[in-house]
């Protein structure tokens, strides 16, 4: 009931306030502004808040959690709220401007900004303390069966029962088997065992439990987990998971779907679409603006590499792209004709430990090659790359096929994005950083990549490009 009053408060809340600034116009009573505006028709005015209701129904679904569940924090909350409140402003803005609501400016829209998220978190807030008050005073508790007798188990029940805001009554701990009971009662732990995960049927049909806590290895105790699934699933008492670290990283972009009446269990399905495509478009506007505006130079550059030394212009290499997508690679010959035939008489001076290969003073460099290679002027055709999608500006390098079959498993994450242009190990040093230390950045660069970091990144690269860091 609390979860439906504070829906629907939520958008009684977002209209009044439109109303209030679409017919007050608290700008003009900021400013003292006697201008008249036209006031819309009242057909305009029915659809433009039919619009925004809808919109803001949307929004507010997708980012407020209306659900009982006592784990969300405050914290986390406001934070939602926070974020549904200034799209649905901004949301406010596009209707304005397409129902041509006039009476909407710029304070109107900072008055409807600051009054949703103030009474929003004040509701919030209230009821918080309303809820906190009645579990502190015995009433809204959960009694809760922790599965699991484990340092991890007895962590986590400490964390929920010190908060009694929550309202939790621990029932016990149900120990994996006889080993883990006698280390639990060895190391003096508090907490009764109220029996063990093979008789956990008799434990809840003699002990009273509302909800159960997994505290068990997902991966070694899958079927022990599963079954107890059903059993709760058949006594309608919720169950929670809490997997070791290294699961919650693979469990935590789990995702159900529905495929002609059958369930589908999803994993690592790609969440940041509206980044992805915002990355996309930014390739394709800044890779054509420098096409554009380094054109002379492209040119100026192919014709001293045609008059300086026999050969093509461009160098062209199969490449290894996005899940092991081969495409050719382009950039400017900045070594003599023919010079990857010579690469197995120069293995013995590789001066990079693992798969890759490179020469800090190599022979087969030309003369207008090693400044075009120091300056970075010899990449400067992947901008094709760019363009045809095949590869990013900023990503991990693409490597060469022999290089891939050599890769340790963990080594072909980078595998798993577009290659770039430039990259982390682009403005770290290049040549100077060793090829353990190259993988594990760019390992982080796709754990944590945000439109944030690619821009950071691209600056980055302009001062590594002009003070020719790491070169070579």
């Amino acid at each position: 009931m609390l979860i439906r009053i504070l829906r629907l408060f939520d958008q009684a809340v977002l209209i009044a306030t439109a109303l209030v600034v679409i017919y007050y116009r608290p700008g003009a009573y900021y400013l003292s502004d006697t201008r008249q505006v036209p006031t819309p028709s009242r057909v305009l005015d029915v659809l433009a808040i039919l619009a925004l209701v809808v919109g803001w129904l949307a929004i507010f679904d997708y980012y407020v959690r209306y659900k009982g569940d006592r784990l969300v924090s405050l914290r986390v909350q406001l934070k939602s709220l926070a974020k549904a409140t200034t799209l649905s402003a901004f949301w406010f803005l596009i209707i304005s401007a397409a129902f041509s609501l006039e009476s909407v400016d710029t304070i109107g829209l900072v008055t409807f900004w600051v009054v949703v998220t103030s009474i929003g978190i004040l509701s919030r807030v209230s009821l918080k303390t309303l809820l906190v008050s009645a579990r502190k005073s015995g009433y809204n508790y959960r009694y809760l069966l922790m599965v699991g007798a484990n340092a991890r188990a007895a962590e986590f029940a400490n964390k929920l029962c010190k908060r009694q805001e929550l309202g939790y009554k621990l029932v016990g701990y149900v120990a994996e088997d006889d080993a883990s009971k006698r280390t639990w009662e060895s190391q003096g732990m508090s907490g009764k065992i109220v029996g063990m995960v093979d008789d956990i049927r008799g434990i809840l049909e003699r002990e009273r439990v509302d909800e159960m806590l997994v505290c068990l290895s997902v991966e070694a105790k899958f079927g022990t987990v599963t079954r107890m699934i059903a059993d709760a699933r058949d006594l309608g008492i919720v169950l929670r998971i809490v997997p070791e670290a290294s699961e919650a990283a693979v469990l935590k972009r789990l995702h159900v779907e529905e495929f002609e009446d059958e369930f589908v269990i999803t994993l690592f399905r790609e969440q940041l679409l509206l980044q992805l495509l915002t990355k996309r478009l930014m390739d394709i506007v800044i890779s054509t603006i420098m096409l554009i505006v380094l054109a002379p130079l492209m040119v100026l550059v192919a014709l001293l590499i045609k008059f300086t030394s026999p050969g093509p212009i461009f160098f062209t290499q199969n490449r290894v792209g996005m899940n092991q997508r081969r495409f050719r690679l382009y950039k400017f010959r900045s070594m003599i004709a023919g010079a990857e035939e010579r690469v197995h008489d120069l293995a013995h001076l590789n001066e990079l430990d693992g798969p890759a290969f490179k020469i800090l003073n190599d022979p087969r460099i030309t003369p207008l090659g090693r400044f075009i290679r120091k300056t970075s002027i010899d990449e400067l055709p992947q901008l094709f790359n760019v363009l045809r999608g095949e590869m990013s500006l900023v990503g991990p390098r693409p490597p060469l096929p022999t290089e891939v079959k050599q890769y340790d498993w963990l080594f072909r994450r980078r595998l798993s994005v577009k290659p770039g242009i430039t990259c982390v190990w682009q403005v770290s040093g290049r040549s100077d950083v060793n090829f353990q230390e190259w993988m594990d950045m760019d390992k982080r660069y796709v754990e944590n990549w945000s439109l944030l970091l690619d821009l950071k990144i691209l600056l980055l690269t302009i001062p590594a490009v002009i003070f020719c860091r790491g070169a070579s």
